[in-house]
Formats: C-alpha cells, structure tokens, sequence
C-alpha cells in the first residue's frame, strides 16, 4: 500500500499537472498589433482622438520657438487635441500666451481649427519606431517624420512647414534627432510633438 501511495505522489511530483489541479488555463491573450506599414498605422489611428499638452509641447513646435510672437503664426499653446476620421485630422489648437518672459502655457488667448486634406504615410520601420509624415492643409503643408509607440497610446510627431526644414526624414535619422537644417541653419531646438491617444471623438 505505501510503495503504491509514494508512487502516486511520484507521477504527481514529476507531471506536474493533473493531480488534484483540474483549473484549465484561458486562452492567450491577442497578439499584439504591429504597427509596420502605413495601412496598420492609418487604420489604428482612424476614429482616435491625440491630446498634447503640458510637458508633452515641445519649446520649437514646426521649428518655431514658443517664446516668440509670430503673431498669427504663434506657436506658443497650451494644449493640442487632434482627432482623425476618413484618414483625415482635424487639428483644434488653444493658443496661450506670450509675455515679455516667454510663453505663458496657463493663459488661454484663443484657438485656431484646422483640418487636413490628405494625409501621406511612408517609409515605414518596423513597429512603427519612425515613420515619414506630410499633412496637408489648405494653403499649407506640415512634413517630417514620426514615431507610434507599440502599445499604441503615444503619438510622436517631428513637423516642420514644407520647404523649411530639410533632413526630416526617417533615412537622416529618428525622431527628434540632430539631421534638421531649418531654414539653412541647423536646428538645435526640440520640435517633438507628443500626443496621448485615446479612443473616441
């Protein structure tokens, strides 16, 4: 009876499954999205809605510096919301304000609304980790390049005006690194744009 009894716990010991454990493990989980093609990228973002603000704005948004009035062209915000539909973003900027210390990010002085009429994505790196952006506007074009983060809820985007910048690109370099010529001087500002993005509009 003992030498039948410490043979059970033997196959017990050495299975370790089946004995006395009738839990059933769930399925896996989903595999991730891979975010390596424009198409992945384009289809993950329609429908979203991208929010920059605080920390997340960068000191030269397209290149420009916050601190200087640029009047119309300010580039001085205290926070900016993106949503995207069709393939489309629909930009709504709340301006805050400058003053003789600089951008004062906690005083709004207005908004600007824009929306896009194409948006081109390519030359696609694996996972999304660069990526070259045109966004055009009427009367305007914003190009650089971008990063989407793997799970999906960062969005980092390098814009500068067309014509201005050149070296943007994913072939000179990542996002935010040291290629940029702006206006034919180099750019040593920071021009990356990060966004949160969340589901629904």
């Amino acid at each position: 009876m003992k030498k039948k009894l410490l043979s059970a716990v033997m196959v017990c010991a050495l299975g370790f499954v089946g004995c006395g454990d009738d839990e059933e493990e769930g399925p896996p989980p989903p595999p991730a999205t891979k975010f390596n093609t424009a198409d992945s990228i384009r289809t993950y973002l329609d429908g979203k809605s991208m929010l920059m603000e605080g920390e997340n704005i960068p000191s030269h948004p397209n290149g420009y510096s916050e601190d200087v009035n640029y009047g119309s062209a300010s580039q001085c915000y205290q926070k900016v919301m993106m949503t995207n539909s069709g393939g489309n973003f629909t930009v709504n900027s709340t301006l805050a304000t400058i003053r003789d210390t600089g951008c004062d990010h906690n005083a709004v002085s207005g908004n600007q609304s824009f929306t896009s009429t194409g948006v081109l994505i390519e030359n696609v790196k694996e996972d999304a980790s660069c990526f070259d952006i045109t966004l055009t506007y009427v009367g305007f074009k914003q190009v650089g390049r971008g990063v989407l983060s793997q799970d999906g809820k960062t969005l980092t985007l390098e814009l500068y005006f067309e014509g201005q910048a050149s070296g943007a690109t994913c072939t000179t370099g990542a996002v935010g690194a040291s290629t940029v010529t702006l206006n034919k001087a180099p750019f040593t500002g920071n021009a990356k744009q990060v966004y949160m993005v969340s589901a629904g509009q």
